[in-house]
């Protein structure tokens, strides 16, 4: 029982979670009522569930790239072999079984959304579809899934209906999630060109890559800000800045870093992103309870935007931290068996 537990917690990747949590409650501030933990937790159910399948579906698709990219990598079961394909098929059904369950308690609209995000996620990772490796489709479809899902699970909680600006703000969060996610693939490079998975890194390189999220960095920003309610000053503030750095980011990147720098960078855009959803969080939160009190507002925002530069720099300074383990192989061959596409 408590193996299963564990497994459970390691496919739900508690960074991930967090991040859908994250929109999750975005969507209920959305809708008015972010201060509510009951109905949040009841969302959340949802979003596990959800999380649970998706991930169980592409380790199973993606073990043999995984062996390469994340050797020994003890959150992927499979590659550590702390569990085998069976038992990623169960709880890849549990989780899809869960979430839908949970979408039924809260309301119809709710498993309208869920069902067709079980769905895309099967498309994306598995065969005969497997949209994760088709280039630009992949990209846009991955941030389907991890966005719209549990925004709108967020908003239908909360009101039960999804309105016109609900969706605006919707496109903006999905917009400059893509200028993230898009980041993810240079730590898989080596997998996906060795067995094919033509990402859109592989396909147009690195140039192109951060110049397209650049693009999706700047479009997503301005439409977030245009579609929030009441947008103060703090908020145009901050997201400016915020923008600024992560644009500057997206250069450094550009110019084909070592990689240990390159690591650092990639962790560096992911927590400037990270920050300005908590402030958008903050922003909603604050307009539907206590209204537009400039003075609280601008100083707590003021506050989580000194901590998310503070953060960026500190990561860029010193790195991020790694759990992998090096395979005893290579002691004596030096590196994986991988294309030369990063040097």
């Amino acid at each position: 029982m408590i193996s299963r537990l564990r497994l459970m917690l390691i496919v739900a990747r508690p960074a991930v979670l967090v991040l859908l949590a994250v929109f999750t409650a975005i969507g209920l501030a959305q809708a008015g009522r972010g201060s509510d933990p009951v109905l949040l937790g009841r969302a959340l159910v949802v979003v596990v569930g959800f999380l649970m399948f998706s991930v169980a579906c592409n380790d199973l698709a993606d073990v043999d790239i995984d062996r390469v990219n994340l050797p020994g990598d003890r959150r992927r079961p499979l590659v550590a072999g702390t569990a085998g394909r069976r038992d990623l098929v169960v709880l890849a059904v549990t989780g899809a079984v869960l979430a839908l369950a949970a979408a039924v308690t809260l309301h119809p609209a709710a498993v309208a959304v869920t069902l067709p995000g079980l769905i895309l996620s099967a498309a994306y990772s598995l065969r005969p579809l497997r949209l994760s490796g088709r280039g630009v489709v992949a990209s846009l479809a991955l941030p389907a899934c991890y966005v719209a899902v549990p925004y709108l699970v967020g908003v239908i909680a909360g009101r039960g209906t999804v309105r016109p600006g609900d969706l605006s703000l919707l496109a903006g969060l999905y917009v400059a999630f893509i200028g993230r996610i898009l980041l993810k693939d240079f730590r898989d490079v080596h997998g996906d060109a060795l067995f094919g998975k033509r990402t859109f890194l592989v396909r147009y390189g690195r140039r192109r890559t951060c110049g397209f999220s650049a693009c999706c960095w700047v479009a997503g920003t301005v439409t977030v800000l245009t579609a929030a309610p009441h947008p103060t000053p703090a908020l145009y503030a901050g997201y400016a800045v915020c923008l600024a750095i992560a644009l500057g980011l997206l250069r450094a990147l550009a110019a084909n870093p070592p990689m240990r720098q390159e690591e650092a960078i990639i962790s560096a855009t992911a927590i400037v992103g990270r920050g300005m959803m908590l402030a958008l969080l903050v922003h909603l939160t604050m307009m539907a309870a206590w209204g537009p009190l400039l003075i609280i507002h601008g100083t707590l925002l003021g506050l989580l935007f000194t901590l998310t530069v503070g953060q960026t720099v500190l990561m860029l300074v010193r790195g991020p931290m790694t759990r992998l383990t090096i395979p005893h192989s290579w002691t004596t061959t030096g590196r994986p068996h991988a294309p030369e596409l990063r040097r």
